[in-house]
């Protein structure tokens, strides 16, 4: 039984993304909602990115995070949209085993990555707020980059654990993956191994990744509020909290989604592709337009770059 497994093993070159189970016909009306969600995460997360590069105002630590989560949006999506839109329009929709791995760790990489990068924003408003005169002393240049690496770090150890994990299991039940990306879960159904043991170090792992980013936000959150409740100005709080809230947003959308897809029992297959959508398209596109609309700086910065760019148009069109 043994020798048969491993050669089953062995046999797998690729799989099937089985994807949403709806009506062929609807499958080019998805095409267009992910070009379109696809589109305007490109838009607003390379925008934002160059909006923070090209204006000196925005050169403070929290739009040095806000830079780093749109990298992060940017390509977590990428990692999985292109191919998801692909297999919408195609009758085989494979991907090589090489594919999957790749897709499964880089996946894994951004997104842990992420979750650490929120933590270190909850950290760096616990300071602006509750220690304004030290901000600039404490949250320095070094740190931020210490910060900002330290999570890429912890998220490239949490992938490498993790697609190991899963990529070592053997794969005899079939190849059809249902989800419409490599996911851990999805991935552990096709094992025909009794995965007690792989679902219970993976959990330590989620929980050992996932239970420190909560405790610093939670904790930074609840400093924050003791401090803006003291605030004797309304005006005051209502600035001090509207700083805040875009960040809370986010991380709600966030962590609630990672909690129902892996925390959740294994059994409604097609709600975990639903709640996957949050932080491979909801989030990515969101963030640019929730840290935008709700911020002054990144709104005049933005005000700038469009008025220099309608001035030089106007320019270029008097001189032809």
């Amino acid at each position: 039984m043994a020798d048969r497994r491993t050669s089953n093993r062995s046999e797998v070159t690729d799989f099937i993304l089985v994807g949403f189970r709806v009506r062929p016909e609807l499958h080019i009306l998805l095409f267009l909602l992910f070009l379109l969600v696809y589109a305007m995460i490109l838009l607003g997360n390379v925008g934002m990115m160059v909006i923070i590069m090209t204006d000196p105002r925005l050169n403070t630590p929290m739009y040095f995070f806000l830079g780093n989560l749109s990298f992060i949006d940017l390509f977590c999506s990428s990692v999985i949209v292109p191919k998801a839109m692909i297999n919408f329009l195609s009758e085989s929709k494979s991907i090589s085993f090489a594919g999957c791995v790749t897709q499964l760790f880089l996946f894994a990489l951004f997104i842990v990555t992420e979750g650490f990068l929120l933590a270190a924003m909850a950290y760096d408003r616990f300071i602006a707020i509750c220690s304004p005169l030290l901000y600039s002393m404490q949250m320095s240049t070094c740190l931020c980059a210490q910060l900002v690496a330290g999570s890429h770090f912890c998220g490239c150890i949490s992938s490498i654990l993790q697609t190991s994990m899963t990529f070592t299991l053997s794969f005899c039940a079939s190849r059809a993956i249902d989800h419409f990306y490599c996911d851990t879960r999805p991935l552990e159904r096709l094992s025909c191994f009794d995965l007690f043991i792989h679902k219970v170090v993976s959990f330590s792992l989620s929980g050992i990744i996932i239970l420190p980013t909560i405790i610093v936000i939670i904790v930074s959150y609840l400093y924050i509020v003791s401090t803006v409740l003291k605030i004797p100005s309304p005006e005051g709080r209502k600035k001090a909290f509207s700083t805040c809230s875009s960040h809370l947003g986010v991380v709600g959308v966030l962590y609630g989604a990672v909690f129902f897809m892996y925390l959740t029992p294994d059994r409604y297959p097609e709600l975990s592709k639903v709640a996957s959508l949050c932080y491979t398209l909801v989030t990515p596109m969101l963030n640019p337009l929730i840290y935008s609309l709700r911020n002054k700086d990144v709104k005049e910065a933005l005000r700038k770059i469009l008025g220099e760019k309608i001035f030089l148009f106007n320019s270029i069109c008097t001189v032809i």
